[in-house]
């Protein structure tokens, strides 16, 4: 049965952003989402963009194609884990600057450039982030170049919070250690159980306005 209600996910071209898509979509929302190459096969009810964020033209192509939109949910999922060995000695500045720009400024960037499609009074912006982002709760600095890409995003997306009326929220969300090509066959989770805590969060924090770092689960997360 349709909701009524609109999604935008970037970045859905498989693993937790085409599980959100798809479990979107089953719900009833209207879904949009995006790959940078081909559609999925298989998958109903999505209309399928094609975008490269990393691409400022066509990230505009994107805003111009939602011009009309007002959207209750924006998901920023696209991100990157970077190079196996996660040794800032070992990587040359082109690769750090790649990652960064995935995982941080594009997606930053491109949540900014949308937001005037955010419903004002239910809208919920999210971006995909990670527990790893945290000097808390990542003590130890596992996986530093992709942690610190995390937490650069973390710090842009604040920014964010400013633009954003009383009633429009925003959510850097972790997703938990999740079953898919960058989690690997041995994480806890599946696709769907992550998608299943990332969309109830989403419904939780619809209209309640500010800046939350929150895992999938419901536990709010220290900076």
């Amino acid at each position: 049965m349709a909701t009524g209600k609109k999604a935008l996910v970037v970045g859905a071209s498989r693993g937790i952003g085409l599980g959100l898509a798809n479990q979107l979509a089953a719900q009833g929302w209207e879904v949009t989402a995006t790959t940078r190459s081909t559609a999925p096969v298989a998958t109903s009810g999505i209309r399928w963009l094609t975008v490269d964020i990393n691409h400022a033209t066509q990230r505009e192509a994107l805003k111009h194609s939602l011009a009309e939109e007002q959207l209750d949910l924006i998901f920023i999922n696209a991100g990157v884990f970077g190079p196996d060995h996660q040794d800032i000695q070992q990587s040359d500045d082109a690769e750090l600057a790649a990652l960064f720009m995935t995982n941080a400024i594009s997606p930053v960037r491109c949540a900014a450039e949308l937001l005037p499609q955010l419903a004002a009074d239910r809208g919920v912006l999210a971006l995909m982030t990670s527990q790893l982002a945290s000097l808390n709760e990542n003590p130890s600095a596992t996986y530093p170049l992709y942690s610190a890409s995390k937490a650069a995003l973390n710090m842009l997306s604040r920014r964010l919070s400013a633009l954003l009326s009383p009633f429009q929220t925003l959510l850097c969300i972790h997703p938990g250690w999740v079953q898919t090509d960058m989690g690997g066959s041995n994480a806890s989770l599946t696709v769907e159980q992550s998608v299943g805590g990332i969309i109830g969060q989403i419904d939780v924090w619809q209209g309640k306005g500010g800046h939350h770092y929150v895992e999938y689960s419901g536990q709010q997360l220290r900076w």
